[in-house]
Parts: C-alpha cells; sequence; structure tokens
C-alpha cells in the first residue's frame, strides 16, 4: 500500500545536541507503524516533530502528498492526522461525556458556536459512537479524574480519535500500565487498525508489544535510525541486539 506519511531527512538541534539527525523513513495507509530505541535514542523529539510540537533545523515531513513539515497541531487535525500524549492530558474535572463532547466539537467546523451545546447533533452522535467503541458507556458521567489509569489512557485515545482522523500518533499509550491494562490497550490499537482503517504510528518502550502489533519497525539510537523492516528482521538484526543489550545475542 501506499505511504500516506513519508519522513525525509529530519533532524533537530538543541545547542550543540543533535537530539535527531538525518532520518527518513514512511508509514503505510492503513499499517501500524512503531519508533523504537533505548532511553535517549531520539524517539520523542522524532514524534514532536511529526506532531508539529517542535519546528525541525531541516528536513520535512508529508502527509497525504502535502507538506506538513512545522504545522501546529491544530492544522495537522485539519488534515486528518492526530495525536496523543505521553502524559495523560485530559480534563479531568470534566465528565467522560464532556471531554469527547470537547473533541467531537471539531466535527461542527465552527457551525453554530452560538447555540447551546445540545443542539451540536454531529459532536454528540460522534461522542455515543466512541462511549460504545471503547466501552466507556458506563462512565459516562464520571468525572475522567475518577477513571483508573488504565481507563484514562482508553479515553485519551478515543479524545484523539473524535476528529475521525485519517492517521493517529500514539506517543507510549501503554506507560504505567499494568499488565492486564497494556494486552487491552494492544488489543484496542489493532482492532483501530484492522476494523477501522486507521493507520497508526506508534512511540513506544514495550519492546514486546512492538514486536506483537506492528506492521513495520523504525528503530532510532543516539538521535539517527539504526534500523527499519519487518518486526522479525529488526529483531533479528546484530546492531538493534548491541543497542539494547550491549552485546550480540
Amino acid at each position: 500500500m501506499n505511504p500516506i506519511l513519508s519522513v525525509q531527512g529530519l533532524s533537530v538541534q538543541f545547542g550543540a545536541l543533535k537530539a535527531v539527525n538525518d532520518v527518513s523513513f514512511e508509514a503505510r495507509q492503513g499499517a501500524i507503524t512503531a519508533v523504537i530505541g533505548p532511553n535517549g535514542a531520539g524517539k520523542s523529539s522524532l514524534f514532536n516533530l511529526i506532531s508539529g510540537a517542535i519546528r525541525p533545523t531541516a528536513g520535512s515531513v508529508r502527509f497525504d502528498g502535502q507538506d506538513v513539515t512545522a504545522q501546529p497541531p491544530h492544522r495537522l487535525l485539519a488534515s486528518g492526522l492526530s495525536r496523543s500524549f505521553q502524559i495523560t492530558n485530559l480534563f479531568f474535572d470534566l465528565s467522560v461525556r464532556e471531554n469527547l463532547r470537547l473533541a467531537a466539537q471539531f466535527l461542527e467546523r465552527g457551525r453554530g458556536l452560538l447555540r447551546p451545546v445540545q443542539h451540536s447533533a454531529t459532536a454528540r452522535r460522534r461522542v455515543d459512537e466512541l462511549l460504545e467503541q471503547f466501552d466507556l458507556g458506563g462512565k459516562a458521567d464520571e468525572l475522567a479524574g475518577y477513571l483508573s489509569h488504565g481507563e484514562q489512557r482508553r479515553l485519551e485515545i478515543a479524545v484523539s480519535l473524535a476528529s475521525r482522523p485519517r492517521m493517529l500518533l500514539l506517543d507510549e499509550p501503554t506507560q504505567g500500565m499494568s499488565h492486564s491494562d497494556t494486552h487491552e490497550t494492544e488489543a484496542l490499537i489493532r482492532r483501530l487498525s484492522r476494523d477501522h482503517g486507521l493507520t497508526i504510528l506508534l512511540v513506544e518502550h514495550d519492546v514486546e508489544l512492538v514486536m506483537n502489533l506492528s506492521d513495520h519497525v523504525v528503530v532510532m539510537h543516539q538521535g539517527q535510525k539504526l534500523a527499519e523492516g519487518r518486526p522479525a528482521e529488526v529483531r533479528a538484526n546484530a546492531a538493534v541486539q548491541t543497542a539494547y543489550f550491549g552485546e550480540k545475542t
């Protein structure tokens, strides 16, 4: 399938530190692409460059054939590219339903701004869909701050999908999760790709999850791309083994 995301020669430098140095890769439409690497490899900086949080020193990002390099997140969202955050980013004093409704208002495209929120029919329908899809119906009127950590991460992914994006960027979605929550999140991500055709770019520290879940893996090391390929190819790569374990295995 054709690539929907193309990263070419992407670099960013903070003073003398080259956090990301000439990284290129592509993400195929409908596939799950994962970026992994040891601590300090440049994964988060790469993710922030792609998602528009920081401006690159060099290189480009193209989404669906359009140059979106350094575009702010709200413009990327309008193009169909949405992201979640490494640290949970919800309105904890609002209900689950209200968190979803605020995100789903994007679908109204500015229509009816002066009308009461109960008239936002498109947003309401999307909220109902997400509550069912993410099994949050029983928690709809609970404050987001009272949810378990796993439920909050699930809600955040639902919020990221409220605008019906074509590609979702997930920044360490299983961070801090229990073993069971991690497995549930893995199954959720797989369903989003398989059943809904969503393209996913995943930055993740859990190597086993990545190997089980991904169609394509990009390995970062010291700010550069060390290797890429199918999970089995990456797992067998001697340079990757050395970067992770300090020796060939």
